[in-house]
C-alpha cells in the first residue's frame, strides 16, 4: 500500500524544519493538498512538533484559519 500522503507530508516538514520560511510554505502546501481527516491528522501533528520550537509556531497562525 503506498504511503499516504499525510505520512509524505510529514516527512517534507521534518526535513523544512531548518527554515521557518520554507516549513510555512510547506504547511500552507498541505492545508490546500490533504483530505479533510489528514488536515486534521497534519494539525494535531503541528501543535506537537512545534512545541518547544517557538520560530515554527509562526506558522500555527495558518492552521488557525482552518480550524
Amino acid at each position: 500500500m503506498p504511503a499516504s500522503m499525510f505520512n509524505y507530508t510529514k516527512t517534507v516538514l521534518e526535513k523544512m524544519s531548518f527554515d521557518p520560511i520554507l516549513f510555512c510554505k510547506e504547511v500552507e502546501k498541505a492545508l490546500k493538498t490533504l483530505l479533510p481527516y489528514e488536515l486534521e491528522q497534519l494539525i494535531d501533528w503541528l501543535y506537537n512538533y512545534t512545541t518547544g520550537k517557538p520560530e515554527l509556531q509562526v506558522c500555527l497562525t495558518a492552521v488557525e484559519n482552518k480550524k
